[in-house]
């Protein structure tokens, strides 16, 4: 199963909840990637849209390879296993996490609404593009419930089997069009999988503002 773009992912997505009756407050995307696909979930369902910021916590050594991951509010998850296979020093990981904390608040300062949509006591769909490990995800989810969510529904165009099974343990419900037991890169599922611009991001955070008024 592939999808044409982001777009059009995001239009499946919000009509398959649609179908299955789904009802949520807020769509929240993460950046960047993610939210293109929750403005077309936002659409269908005729809720607000904003932004959750999440940073992957890369090893010090090899800064692809993540050892975790951080999102808006100071939620921390760390693959423990990882952090002590690999024998990341505390103070290493330390320097990471202050330097991914800065970019996140930067991240922060240019996706945020002058004024934030509060997540307090509202049922919050959380959507990115694809999940792989979803250890970004995983904080994603923590840091909602962490701002008052009162339900938090991770929903995705396609997912690792792995994923699924992990953000089953945190998040309310997990929703995907597509499970994938062999998962490979989430790009592979796209037929246009261009990199999202900020400026995409703000400007579909605009349009969303516009509908909504």
């Amino acid at each position: 199963m592939t999808f044409a773009s982001r777009e059009n992912a995001g239009r499946q997505l919000g009509d398959h909840m649609l179908r299955r009756g789904v009802h949520a407050d807020l769509a929240v995307g993460l950046p960047r990637g993610g939210v293109v696909v929750a403005a077309e979930v936002a659409k269908v369902l005729q809720i607000p849209l904003d932004v959750l910021v999440v940073r992957k916590i890369g090893h010090p050594w090899h800064r692809e390879f993540a050892v975790g991951a951080l999102a808006e509010g100071g939620t921390v998850v760390l693959d423990e296993n990882s952090v002590v296979r690999t024998r990341v020093g505390e103070e290493e990981l330390q320097g990471i996490i202050t330097e991914e904390t800065d970019r996140l608040k930067a991240y922060m300062r240019k996706f945020r609404r002058d004024e934030p949509i509060p997540r307090t006591n509202k049922s919050v769909l959380v959507i990115d593009d694809g999940l792989a490990t979803g250890a970004t995800m995983e904080a994603a989810v923590k840091s909602a419930k962490e701002q008052g969510a009162r339900q938090v529904v991770v929903a995705v165009p396609v997912a690792s089997t792995h994923a699924v099974q992990r953000l089953s343990e945190v998040a309310d419900q997990v929703l995907a069009l597509w499970t994938d037991p062999n998962f490979d890169a989430v790009g592979r599922y796209y037929e246009q999988f261009a990199q999202t611009t900020d400026e995409e991001v703000v400007a579909l955070l605009h349009e969303n503002e516009r509908m909504a008024a």
